[in-house]
Parts: structure tokens; C-alpha cells; sequence
């Protein structure tokens, strides 16, 4: 492979790029099953020699943003989450913030990351499982940081005793809904705010330990 096949194969190399964000958009508005390749590439302006050039399968793309918008939420959450100058409520408020933001302002990849039982449906090929297992490992990583950091929150005695990774689930299940409710073109950056700002305050406030 040559140096500029290794560019081309990123996820965020240029052309490769732009399959994905239409891809989303294609996916998002017609669900895996009713999306083709032709659809994508007509999402582009492009031939769909474009995206074959690229991609083998539309369950490669698919996998491809799945894995896109899981990076993309780890990236944004593990600084929050590691920074130990701030008390584990406040970490966990602003991660919450953080991913509802992510819902709304990244919603096409987002909302396709989020349909895991799509995911189920795909193909046997090698590549394809290879990548279900990673897109399962970063979901695991990404549980994994939340419930460490309601860990530590429930040793300090600002949560209650809850069995944490338990509590990883209605607490990105409520987050990541966001992404199948929210229109992007209606709302605003205020908008925005406010619906992350509550959203973070219910959970945090959700896990607080109350006073007797």
C-alpha cells in the first residue's frame, strides 16, 4: 500500500469524508435497508463509482460512520472525564452536556451510530465482522468511562450506591434518544444550550445522593 492508499483509506481523508457525511444524511433519511449505494452517491452529486472506489459495500460505510461518531464521542468526553481538578459531578454534567451536544449538532452520524440492532443485519464478510467487534468495544470503553467516573462520585458520597455500569444505560439511552427527536434545522445555538443544560442537570440530580 502505497503512501497515498493509506491517506485515501482513513475515515477522515477528504473524499472519504464526504461519502460519509452523505451517507449519514442518505441513511438517516431512508433507514440501512431502503438506502443504496446510488442513493449515497446521488446524496454527493457523484457517480457511485465514487463511493466504490472507496468502499466495497454499503455495510462497510454504514460501519464506517458507526465507528466515526463512537471516535467522536470518546474524543470529546475522555479530557472531561480525566480531569481531576474538578469533582466527579461536575465531570459527569459536563460529559452528559458534551454527548446531548454532540446529538443535536453532529445529528446524521449520530442518529446512524445509535441504530446498533441495524448493525445485526449486515453481512458476514470478515471486514464487516472485524468492525461490529470494534464498534462493540468502543461502546464498551465508552460505558466504561461514564460508570468510572459515577464510581467515583459514589465513593465520594455525592451519588448513591447504584450498580454503575446499570446506571450507564438509561443514562446514554435518555442522551442518545436526542439524536431520533431532535430537527437540526429547527433548532438554534441557544436552543441547544438550554436542552443540553437540562439534560445534564437530570442526570446528575437522577444519581445524587438525597439528604435524610
Amino acid at each position: 500500500m502505497t503512501a497515498d492508499d493509506e491517506t485515501a483509506a482513513r475515515p477522515d481523508a477528504p473524499g472519504r469524508r464526504d461519502i460519509l457525511e452523505a451517507a449519514a444524511t442518505a441513511f438517516t433519511r431512508n433507514g440501512y435497508a431502503a438506502t443504496t449505494i446510488d442513493d449515497i452517491a446521488r446524496e454527493m452529486g457523484a457517480t457511485k463509482g465514487r463511493v466504490y472506489h472507496y468502499y466495497r459495500a454499503k455495510a462497510d460505510v454504514f460501519l464506517d460512520i458507526v465507528t466515526t461518531g463512537m471516535q467522536e464521542l470518546i474524543d470529546g468526553i475522555e479530557p472531561i472525564a480525566g480531569n481531576g481538578g474538578l469533582d466527579p459531578a461536575t465531570r459527569l454534567w459536563r460529559m452528559a452536556h458534551h454527548h446531548a451536544g454532540l446529538m443535536m449538532t453532529r445529528n446524521s452520524f449520530q442518529r446512524v451510530a445509535m441504530r446498533a440492532v441495524e448493525m445485526r443485519r449486515l453481512g458476514e464478510a470478515p471486514a464487516q465482522q472485524q468492525a461490529l467487534e470494534t464498534v462493540i468495544a468502543m461502546r464498551d470503553r465508552y460505558e466504561q468511562i461514564f460508570a468510572d467516573v459515577i464510581d467515583e462520585g459514589r465513593e465520594a458520597g455525592v451519588f448513591r450506591e447504584v450498580d454503575s455500569r446499570l446506571a450507564t444505560k438509561p443514562l446514554l439511552g435518555a442522551l442518545n434518544w436526542i439524536s431520533l427527536w431532535y430537527d437540526p434545522q429547527r433548532g438554534d445555538y441557544n436552543t441547544r444550550q438550554r436542552l443540553a443544560d437540562e439534560y445534564a442537570d437530570f442526570i446528575v440530580g437522577g444519581l445524587r445522593r438525597s439528604p435524610r
